[in-house]
């Protein structure tokens, strides 16, 4: 009885906490997705794969302990969400050159050393084997993860959090729906630049945000980020192009 009546006063005390810091739940879940994100090949080679799957696994937990918190996190369908999601997984997979990889973009702008040997794709086939059982798991595990688990999490931080955060410290204050210029632009620079892919990443946040902005609400843009990725990891798999993973 004493065990249960501290885990409810937890309970009670995050649930205050994030009620009156409502960054918190918008933020923090992100951090921790991205710190485990960081670790992946820490531990070697295979630890790519395995700390994919514990991120995804603590990702997902994550995402259901802060719905409560978090409102506007409620998935919704449209046409305009397939629409966007298609588009963005053929703008995706079309746009492609040296300019537009991180990878070789700063190398070529003088900005950073051309590395010694081509970077490692994220290929569990190549580090478990053909047809393995475990390599399945993982790729299973990375399409769940980036359908499911990367949307809400990132369309949170991104087009709730950080595009209202840079308009108002008081971000709540800031409706779905209004459109700033800078706040516009720097979550969508700033949702390219963490991608690899950064041309594309730039254009695939201006319409998910576009998306928030037309619908008023989130979770079109979770659906069409879902979506997207969700075709990115079958054409991945079907065409052998690891490179995009």
């Amino acid at each position: 009885m004493q065990i249960s009546g501290q885990k409810l006063a937890g309970s009670s005390r995050l649930a205050a906490y994030c009620r009156d810091h409502p960054a918190a739940p918008r933020v923090a879940p992100f951090v921790v997705f991205l710190a485990l994100t960081v670790c992946q090949g820490k531990c070697g080679a295979a630890s790519v794969y395995w700390f994919y799957l514990a991120k995804t696994i603590v990702g997902a937990w994550l995402v259901w302990e802060m719905r409560p918190f978090v409102p506007e996190m409620r998935w919704a369908f449209s046409w305009e969400a397939v629409a966007v999601g298609v588009g963005v997984f053929a703008l995706w997979v079309g746009i492609s050159g040296e300019w537009t990889m991180q990878a070789s973009l700063w190398v070529k702008l003088g900005a950073a050393p051309a590395p010694d040997s081509a970077p490692a794709v994220w290929n569990p086939f190549h580090q478990f084997g053909e047809n393995s059982s475990l390599a399945w798991l993982f790729v299973l595990t990375r399409i769940l993860g980036s359908t499911f688990v990367v949307p809400p999490l990132e369309e949170v931080f991104y087009r709730s959090f950080l595009y209202r955060a840079i308009a108002r410290p008081n971000f709540i204050s800031v409706p779905l729906n209004q459109f700033l210029p800078w706040p516009f632009l720097g979550t969508v620079l700033a949702f390219g630049f963490s991608h690899n892919e950064w041309l594309a990443g730039i254009l695939c946040g201006m319409a998910y945000q576009w998306l928030v902005l037309r619908k008023n609400r989130l979770g079109d843009a979770m659906t069409a980020h879902a979506l997207t990725n969700f075709l990115l990891g079958g054409w991945i798999v079907w065409r052998g192009a690891w490179q995009f993973w």
